[in-house]
């Protein structure tokens, strides 16, 4: 069926009607779009929005992984430095050890009479290797060559140190067994008082040479040529120098261990009470002061204070 819009209001309604229909329908469509469009741009800056998000949480992660590193490399070159100086604070006080034995080693072989040449403790000891080196002089690879590390270092310096330790107690000890030798040596007494001469009388019982009786000698009597040297035979302390009954111009020395000497008739006196001597000093010149028949030194030697016969304790005269 046909409907026909004859009336000239009627046909221009009808135009208006199916305008507002296509308007409406048109307008729908802007706003679909428009929401369309809003939901896309609404997504695409979320998206956005969580990628630079997920963005900055990896390079926040990343700088405080940065961080961790840095604060852990200082604390690591903090921790070197402290162990160089704790290393450099031990081979300082090494070399103190070792100059400390260099000296010491000086003196044993000082006092031990070594040769000088073959023990110089100023001087690196001798040391060598083939290396690198191949049966015809020629270089070969440094593959079996191998760089200490830190701790193995460490490790040969705490060795090292120990090592000295040991040496320099030994050293120290033995330092002071060959003092105590040498001093032992010096306060014993050994030698002739003169360098030069005979014996003329015998320790023990004799006949006097001025009564003629029955008497005993204390000591020996060394004849020689008037004004030779007379030696302490030990090292000591003069406790007596000058003139006695009998004994003429004398000088006694107490040596130690209970060992003392007398030197008897002398012709001129050197040193005098309170005097340190040593072993071989000139103290006296020989002579015939006292009650004695000619030049001569009467030499006594006595411990705990009994004489003994002084020949135990003498070398040959000459």
């Amino acid at each position: 069926m046909k409907i026909l819009l004859l009336s000239g209001v009627a046909a221009t309604s009808g135009r208006i009607g199916t305008s507002l229909w296509k308007a409406i329908a048109l307008t729908a469509l802007l706003l679909g779009a428009g929401a369309t469009a809003s939901a896309w741009y609404g997504y695409q800056f979320g998206l956005e929005k969580g990628l630079a998000s997920k963005s900055d949480q990896a390079a926040e992660a990343v700088y405080l992984e940065l961080e961790e590193q840095r604060t852990s490399l200082l604390e690591e070159r903090g921790q070197t430095r402290n162990h160089l100086d704790a290393l450099a604070l031990r081979l300082g006080e090494m070399q103190s050890e070792i100059l400390r034995i260099n000296a010491l080693g000086q003196r044993l072989a000082e006092v031990s009479n070594l040769d000088a040449d073959e023990f110089n403790f100023d001087e690196l000891p001798a040391r060598g290797g083939t290396g690198d080196l191949d049966d015809d002089g020629g270089s070969l690879s440094a593959m079996s060559d191998e760089d200490f590390d830190f701790q193995e270092l460490v490790d040969e310096m705490k060795a090292l140190s120990r090592s000295i330790d040991d040496r320099e107690r030994k050293l120290s000890f033995l330092e002071e067994l060959l003092m105590n030798r040498q001093l032992q040596e010096e306060i014993f007494p050994a030698g002739s008082p003169v360098a030069n001469g005979w014996i003329s009388s015998l320790y023990g019982y004799r006949k006097d040479p001025f009564t003629g009786k029955r008497s005993f000698h204390n000591g020996i009597d060394i004849a020689g040529k008037r004004g030779s040297k007379v030696m302490s035979v030990a090292s000591g302390v003069v406790t007596f120098a000058g003139s006695k009954a009998g004994f003429g111009k004398v000088v006694e020395i107490r040596h130690g261990n209970g060992y003392s000497t007398r030197y008897g008739h002398n012709q001129k006196v050197f040193v005098e009470t309170g005097d340190l001597v040593t072993k071989g000093q000139v103290i006296s010149l020989l002579g015939n002061t006292g009650r004695s028949t000619g030049p001569h030194v009467h030499f006594e030697v006595a411990y705990n204070g009994e004489t003994v016969d002084p020949q135990k304790f003498m070398k040959e005269i000459h």
